[in-house]
């Protein structure tokens, strides 16, 4: 069974999964769909990780559990992946079938996941006369305004049905906007005093108007910016200098070495709080 390999459409994920768990095999199972690959993580039979492009864990699983067109591959192997998901097999499949009309609804109505959801409303006003679950209650303060439907999902420990779901509610009460907040820069070099280390980077004021122009922004102090890096995401306090080049971002040099980048490289930036 080393060699699996197989077409989605002579054989579905679920039963490649099934026929795994029944044979406590351990490895990779490679998924390549249409447009996008993934990869579960298989450990004496269970899916123990999973990861698309664009998601991890359980969202990733239930991604690819949803492909109905692709090939897939089978390596043994042993695992050593850092395990996020913990339900068995059985009950992951069940649980994916479940949620299969509620996630495609909800993907509908907030296609982009690294969009930001901003609540237009400060509670109490916010949640008042809506019906929420304790679920929604937990997830709904981590909509700061700031942070992504993704970010949401792994700060709230919450997965994509129930994320999407809190929002959802939001959205149908007039309560909720979509943002995308993400503005591409090219890094340059800060200039800064000969004794004198810079300790913030800077933006053009256009970037500062496109973020105010946003309404959760209008009043908002803007501060701090995070930074979307290859090597992850950083959070630096920014100023708005009126000499910047329009679409640059001017990073120290120390800084810039030491996250491995160079200058003229694009990065994105946002708001952060």
């Amino acid at each position: 069974m080393s060699n699996l390999k197989g077409n989605l459409q002579s054989i579905s994920i679920t039963d490649v999964l099934q026929l795994l768990h029944v044979n406590r095999k351990a490895g990779l199972l490679q998924v390549n769909g249409e447009k996008v690959n993934g990869v579960l993580y298989i450990s004496n039979g269970e899916v123990i990780h999973a990861e698309t492009r664009t998601a991890k864990g359980e969202a990733a699983a239930f991604d690819i559990l949803e492909w109905e067109k692709g090939d897939f591959e089978f390596l043994a192997s042993k695992v050593t992946a850092q395990q996020s998901i913990r339900r068995t097999v059985p009950d992951l499949l069940m649980e994916a079938a479940r949620t299969s009309d509620s996630r495609r609804r909800l993907k509908s109505l907030f296609p982009n996941l690294e969009a930001v959801p901003c609540p237009t409303l400060q509670e109490p006003e916010l949640t008042a006369g809506l019906k929420l679950y304790s679920e929604d209650r937990k997830i709904l303060p981590f909509f700061d305004g700031y942070r992504t439907f993704r970010e949401v999902m792994a700060v709230a420990e919450a997965n994509e049905v129930g994320v999407l779901q809190s929002a959802s509610i939001l959205r149908d009460a007039g309560r909720l906007e979509v943002l995308v907040t993400d503005v591409g820069v090219t890094i340059g070099v800060l200039k800064s005093g000969f004794f004198k280390k810079a300790d913030h980077l800077e933006l053009s004021p256009l970037v500062e108007s496109i973020w105010r122009g946003m309404t959760p922004y209008a009043n908002r102090p803007l501060d701090n910016i995070r930074v979307l890096w290859p090597g992850g995401p950083a959070v630096e306090p920014v100023k708005f200098n009126k000499d910047l080049n329009e679409r640059v971002l001017a990073v120290p040099k120390d800084l810039i070495d030491a996250w491995g980048m160079h200058e003229g490289q694009t990065v994105s930036v946002r708001p952060a709080p």
